[in-house]
């Protein structure tokens, strides 16, 4: 026990006993700066400095941009940019999808790739028909007011609105002879119009330029996506006066009469519409006489 006793005040004696510290000038060894330090206040000063560095430096890190030069540290900027880079790519294949079944369609209107079977009306009637017997037809209360309401309020209306009217009329794009008509058995999904070179062919409603090229069989070729699904197409022109993105007006001028391309025995129009992705007769809607 006296041994134990003994150690202990020689440790504490050697915590506690002071020295100094002496900062000398080396020539003249005049005495500059002297500290009186013990262990103890060494170890104390050495750990708190120890802590201290170890705090500054982790907060320097965790809030500054120098984690990201810890390898295995993640940024959240770089997280960030991931996520937009995701999202982006998920909405570029969604148009491009979009876009290829866009180039599929007006493939199928150049090319004429139609399937007998896609136009068998008599299946898409009986698909579509109601059985109106299960229905109850009878108005309502608050219907018959309103009809009342509104009848009363167009009796004195002085504007009459005919877009309806307007929008079923198709300005003919050229005048001429048919000289090969619709056909869909031989799938001739168009009307040949015997013009002489360099008429100028019109649009025939109000539209969008979506394709005016260049084409191997068919010459110079425009085809215009107008509202309700109608697409109307130009084909054999001896050259075009719109381009792809502009807007035209019905009976403006958009190209000349031609005899281009492989398929073609003279200057003339070949002219088609479609509804929908169906061909119909033109002959049907417009008077080329």
């Amino acid at each position: 026990m006296a041994k134990n006793e003994n150690k202990n005040k020689k440790f504490k004696k050697k915590l506690l006993h002071k020295y100094r510290l002496v900062i000398l000038n080396e020539d003249t060894f005049e005495e500059r700066l002297s500290f009186k330090l013990t262990r103890l206040n060494v170890f104390v000063i050495m750990s708190l400095s120890s802590i201290l560095l170890i705090a500054g430096t982790t907060i320097l890190i965790s809030f500054t941009k120098l984690r990201e030069y810890i390898p295995g540290y993640s940024s959240t900027a770089l997280k960030k940019k991931a996520v937009e880079l995701t999202y982006r790519t998920d909405s570029l294949q969604q148009l491009i999808s979009v876009n290829e079944r866009y180039y599929s369609s007006i493939k199928k209107v150049l090319q004429g790739e139609i399937s007998s079977v896609d136009f068998n009306r008599d299946s898409i009637l009986e698909e579509a028909r109601i059985n109106t017997s299960q229905l109850n037809l009878s108005p309502s209360r608050e219907d018959s007011l309103l009809r009342e309401k509104v009848a009363k309020e167009d009796k004195y209306n002085l504007f009459e609105t005919a877009t309806s009217n307007i929008n079923s009329v198709l300005f003919p794009p050229v005048t001429g002879t048919i000289s090969e008509p619709y056909n869909f058995e031989e799938k001739h999904y168009a009307v040949d119009l015997i013009v002489e070179s360099n008429t100028p062919v019109k649009a025939t409603a109000d539209g969008t330029v979506i394709f005016a090229e260049w084409t191997v069989e068919t010459g110079n070729v425009m085809i215009i996506e107008h509202s309700n699904g109608l697409i109307s197409v130009y084909k054999h022109n001896a050259s075009l006066t719109k381009s792809q993105g502009e807007l035209v007006k019905a009976g403006e001028v958009i190209a000349t009469s031609g005899n281009t391309g492989e398929l073609t025995t003279g200057p003339h129009l070949h002219f088609e519409l479609w509804k929908d992705g169906y061909p119909i007769n033109p002959t049907n809607f417009i008077d080329f006489n």
